[in-house]
């Protein structure tokens, strides 16, 4: 993913094309923006990209649906940013807790961010995403809330009509503060879910919603 004006290859992306895909010269990969544009190219002998066709331009999903999730310990949260993305999560976001596993303090936060940011970029490419999900925050349960998303709670309704944006909460659960915010909650589950699950869940939900799935429709007219 980069500039498709001017095609370059990093030593990264070329390991993966040559070694871990084992493509050989000559045969075709599509180069992408990561914002949607994408066109299709030839790999030469040096392990560069020749292009083989016009530039497409892909318009962007609408509306634009999220997912916000904690930090999370050990690599449980970076699963979930590549399902994200595979789904086509517009934007992933990190959402500061009062009871997260994961403190958000000093450079903790922007390893976060960067992680995350690689993970996307990964599951773009494996998934043949043309537009790379916006990694978002951090902020915390209150300003999230107020910009739209719909907390997730095992104690929230069952039916919230097309929702575009869900906040997943830490395995500690909600604090009283976050809990007590007036918008309404929405139920993923009849049971808990562990964090990096119940992100996956909203983001079927969202997607699926923005689709309009069958599915989808037959519970927000029940």
């Amino acid at each position: 993913m980069g500039d498709l004006a001017a095609l370059s290859v990093d030593e990264a992306d070329r390991h993966h094309l040559i070694r871990v895909l084992r493509l050989r010269a000559g045969e075709h990969v599509v180069a992408c923006d990561g914002a949607g544009s994408w066109l299709l190219c030839r790999l030469t002998s040096d392990g560069a990209l020749e292009p083989t066709s016009d530039v497409v331009t892909e318009p962007a999903p609408s509306p634009a649906v999220a997912v916000w999730l904690p930090a999370l310990k050990g690599d449980r949260a970076e699963w979930a940013i590549a399902k994200l993305t595979e789904l086509g999560v517009d934007e992933i976001g990190l959402l500061r807790c009062e009871r997260a596993s994961v403190p958000l303090q000093g450079a903790v936060t922007e390893r976060v961010l960067s992680r995350w940011r690689r993970v996307a970029r990964e599951a773009a490419c494996q998934s043949r995403r043309t537009r790379l999900p916006a990694i978002l925050g951090p902020l915390d349960v209150a300003s999230v809330v107020a910009s739209g998303a719909i907390r997730c709670d095992v104690e929230g309704e069952a039916r919230i009509p097309a929702p575009r944006a869900l906040a997943v909460g830490p395995e500690g659960g909600w604090s009283e503060a976050e809990r007590g915010t007036p918008e309404a909650s929405f139920e993923l589950a009849d049971g808990v879910l562990r964090s990096e699950t119940a992100a996956v869940v909203a983001g079927v939900v969202v997607s699926a919603l923005r689709r309009g799935s069958p599915h989808a429709a037959r519970a927000e007219a029940q």
